[in-house]
């Protein structure tokens, strides 16, 4: 009896995780990290070496750290078995378990100096650069549409999810008692955002496995979007105030310089300091330039000229920081600047250092682009909290704290709908990848407009596929 074990992202939005058992092996569909929440380092700690014996293959789809961040660690616990993603995501997962592992060796040796000076236990990451090394070589890249076998009973098919670079919703064709084909949808993504391509269509499927991030509520128009934008770079030029951006490095970090660039372009953008804060985004930003083929070319027709030849050159005041002693220069600047800086949720990397030098200041803006995990500090930022702690110092929160859903990368409910009505056969749905109520959100919205079945599985809960 084939079936589907649901392991993580289970009322929940990180973590994915998913054993999918067949008579003729196991995979994983997908295995990542834990972020925010008082129990994530811990979890994410975790050994993983009992599922590393069990399964044979991983099953991914995209790069994004909360699909893809404990591959490295399932290797270091004795994984050797492929990893089927498509080309994208090989080329972005190069970039991300390196930085990943560079920044948790960083964080384990500044957290083990004071263990040691206190007298308490030191710790390891979770993993180091060599598995992140040994990690890639397992990667097994495939284009959209081509199937690929993972075991005599288990065929797997990538289609584009318009999330990010390489994004994939993943067709599962199961051969076992009975032939059953399940769809996992990923991260699909918004058809309103730039550079991605509109999440493909399926048409058939017995069961749907489908994210819920944002199954209550649609976002903003874009337009909106943009005009609040273009207002507050303007409200905090007139002030003299620093614009923080906390952004993820894939995906949103190359939406904001294009939509900046769209203000340049029309005259809006006053600003003539921009500094894009963040090694993994500079290197994101530079792979979506080599892999345009796979963007949206409607997207690509609207970059200026210089832009089309050379992303970098997309805003004439756009400056790299690679190096730390780059990235806390920004703070001797004087004040007026568009600061773009990972990590997206204000968990670590260098966007609290910014944090610490302007949330106090009235005049600074802090704009959050996308969803925000419970327990972050970028949800705690949303939610009003009115002082924090950065980097060992407390540090009031005066900063005009904004959001932008329109920019979110993730469909809103309308559209999560729209595509589960594409499909002809009557799936039943199970929800994940969502808070509760989002998930509960989407149950009803899918019940009222398409009459369906749909379950939202708890972690350990069992889809019997035939």
């Amino acid at each position: 009896m084939a079936k589907i074990k649901f392991l993580g992202a289970a009322g929940e939005v990180t973590g994915s995780r998913h054993l999918i058992e067949t008579g003729a092996g196991n995979a994983l569909l997908e295995c990542g990290l834990i972020q925010g929440g008082a129990q994530a380092e811990r979890r994410n700690h975790l050994s993983l070496k009992r599922l590393a014996r069990e399964v044979d293959a991983v099953i991914l789809s995209h790069a994004h750290l909360d699909h893809s961040g404990l591959i490295p660690k399932l290797v270091r616990d004795g994984f050797k078995g492929p990893v089927h993603c498509t080309e994208g995501t090989a080329e972005l997962l190069e970039i991300m378990w390196r930085d990943a592992a560079h920044v948790m060796a960083r964080d384990i040796e500044w957290e083990n100096k004071w263990r040691q000076r206190a007298g308490r236990p030191l710790i390891e990451p979770v993993y180091d650069i060599d598995d992140a090394e040994r990690a890639l070589t397992y990667c097994r890249p495939v284009g959209y549409g081509r199937p690929v076998a993972v075991n005599d009973e288990l065929t797997v098919v990538f289609r584009d999810a318009g999330h990010i670079l390489g994004s994939a919703i993943v067709e599962l064709n199961v051969e076992a008692a009975r032939r059953s084909r399940v769809v996992f949808s990923g991260d699909l993504g918004n058809p309103g955002s730039v550079l991605m391509n509109r999440p493909e269509a399926v048409e058939s499927a017995d069961a749907v496995v489908m994210e819920s991030t944002y199954g209550n509520r649609d976002h903003r128009p874009l337009h909106e979007t943009l005009d609040e934008l273009a207002g507050i770079l303007d409200e905090a030029y007139e002030s003299g105030g620093n614009v923080l951006i906390p952004a993820f490095a894939v995906g949103r970090t190359q939406e904001l310089l294009f939509h900046l660039a769209m203000l340049h372009q029309e005259g809006r953008l006053r600003q003539r300091s921009i500094f894009l804060d963040s090694p993994m985004a500079i290197g994101v930003t530079e792979l979506y330039h080599r892999c345009r083929d796979l963007l949206n070319p409607e997207d690509l027709a609207r970059l200026p000229r210089g832009g089309q030849g050379d992303p970098m050159q997309l805003l004439p005041g756009l400056q790299l920081s690679r190096s730390a002693d780059e990235s806390m220069a920004i703070n001797r600047v004087a004040g007026g600047a568009i600061i773009i800086a990972g990590s997206g949720m204000c968990t670590g990397g260098r966007i609290r250092h910014h944090l610490k030098y302007n949330l106090w200041r009235p005049n600074a803006h802090v704009i959050i682009a996308g969803f925000q995990a419970q327990g972050t500090l970028g949800r705690k930022l949303v939610d009003g909290i009115k002082k924090t702690k950065l980097l060992g110092a407390e540090v009031a929160v005066k900063a005009n704290i904004h959001t932008l859903g329109g920019l979110s990368a993730h469909a809103g409910q309308s559209q999560l709908l729209d595509w589960a009505a594409r499909f002809r056969t009557r799936p039943r749905f199970y929800l994940v990848h969502g808070e509760p109520e989002a998930q509960t959100g989407l149950r009803e919205a899918l019940r009222q407009r398409l009459d369906a079945e749909v379950e939202i599985p708890k972690p350990g809960d069992e889809l019997e596929l035939g």
